[in-house]
């Protein structure tokens, strides 16, 4: 654990002038160690320098310094709930697990305590229904969602029709990796295409045999919900059986620069799913080079900036301070507490004037909470590797997920939850 102060010489001396003012306390259980660490490096980077740059150009939100702290869990579910452990008594405003498996862990522990847990694409799909996941939030998208716009991308490359398709689906063997099997076993009710499901055990470096089904089988499409080594082996071994790589499509953390370099130009054509922008030219880059690393204040070696996971940490941070900013307004002090952070999370409103001020105009989809709808409006698109430009481009728009289906879904699982819990769903 390593806690950075990030507060300059000069608005020291202003603060000591000033009445005390606590410091706003975001940590972020990480992982820069482990078989996850290529992939959890760029995400814990972006997401720690959107903070810097908010303590050193703005001092701070709203007034108040930020205090950011990492805890180190390898991608373990054990050593994460030792993290949660180790700062819950700080008062965090805001938890980010960075692990599916993590978050559900840490489901009954923060809504016991009252802290916000914020799973930015990935962890508990359910949870979207904060009528009954009071504390968590899954903005901007869910693996649902996820799933529901990977079909939609596909069915628009087939005219609409997937009947007598045949679609595989590559997992994690974890709780990421399972998320998205219900909704694709609906959709294939709906569409008429057969699934075939194929597990892969962590961390994800043995996949011979599932690659040999495929190339067996031979499905007209692969979605892959990977992370990590993973994604790398499994692009590489498609790129070995000759598999079409514009029919394989990841899940938006199975779309880095660092899954597909290593296949070199075979893995030109691959897509993945985004629910943010990847260019490379947004005004915050001025800001980041002026105030964090070109003053030395970056939290890595500076190499991972702009990359599609770097981006992906900073817009996390971006969504957990603009809940911060509206609990600010809300409530009318700097001083806010978890349980005013969770209401700036239920009145989140994001939208193009906001991304326009935090210098990324047209990075992401607006973003609308309520106490009913911690997870926003489910878009995603479509973003595909460009070997010859070294960088993945959008291919589409955002993509409305299928809601008549998700919805349902989301009440069952989430209804089920309540129940076994003993919660009874409502707004306070």
């Amino acid at each position: 654990m390593k806690t950075t102060a990030l507060i300059t010489a000069a608005a020291a001396a202003m603060m000591a002038a000033a009445p005390a003012m606590a410091d706003l306390f975001v940590p972020s259980l990480t992982y820069r160690s482990g078989p996850y660490a290529a992939n959890g490096i760029p995400t814990a980077d972006g997401y720690a320098d959107y903070f810097t740059l908010l303590n050193e150009r703005d001092g701070g939100i709203g007034g108040a310094k930020v205090a950011f702290e990492e805890c180190e869990t390898g991608y373990n579910t054990e050593k994460g709930v030792e993290c949660y452990e180790a700062v819950k008594s700080k008062n965090p405003l805001a938890i980010h697990p960075w692990s599916t498996g993590i978050t559900y862990q840490l489901i009954p522990k923060a809504t016991a305590d009252g802290i916000p847990v914020h799973s930015v694409g990935y962890g508990r799909t359910s949870a979207k229904n904060g009528e009954v996941f009071r504390w968590i939030f899954n903005y901007p998208a869910n693996y649902w969602d996820g799933a529901s716009v990977a079909i939609s991308h596909i069915l628009d490359q087939e005219g609409g029709d997937l009947n007598g398709k045949k679609v595989a689906l590559v997992y994690h063997n974890s709780a990421f990796g399972k998320e998205p099997i219900r909704t694709l076993e609906e959709l294939g009710k709906i569409h008429g295409y057969e699934l075939s499901l194929l597990p892969v055990d962590h961390p994800g470096q043995e996949q011979k045999s599932q690659w040999l089904q495929i190339r067996r089988e031979r499905p007209d499409y692969v979605i892959m919900w990977g992370w990590g080594v993973m994604n790398q082996v499994a692009i590489q071994e498609a790129v070995n059986i000759r598999f079409p790589m514009d029919h394989f499509i990841g899940i938006w953390w199975s779309g880095s620069e660092n899954d597909v370099r290593p296949a070199g130009e075979g893995a030109n054509g691959y897509k993945a799913l985004t629910f943010n922008g990847l260019d490379k030219d947004y005004p915050i880059f001025d800001d980041l080079k002026k105030y964090v690393h070109d003053a030395g204040k970056g939290a890595g070696a500076g190499d991972q900036v702009g990359t599609v996971l770097y981006m992906r940490g900073l817009y996390s941070a971006m969504m957990t301070a603009e809940a911060i900013k509206k609990a600010q307004e809300i409530h009318g002090t700097p001083d806010v507490t978890p349980a005013m952070v969770r209401d700036g999370y239920e009145n989140l409103d994001i939208n193009a004037a906001t991304y326009e001020a935090n210098g990324l105009p047209g990075f992401g989809p607006d973003i609308k909470g309520s106490c009913q709808n911690h997870g926003g409006q489910g878009l995603g698109a479509v973003s595909q590797w460009d070997a010859a430009a070294d960088k993945f481009v959008l291919i589409t728009d955002y993509i409305e997920s299928n809601q008549d289906v998700i919805q349902p879904l989301i009440a069952e699982d989430s209804e089920a939850y309540a129940t076994e819990s003993g919660i009874t769903p409502g707004c306070e």
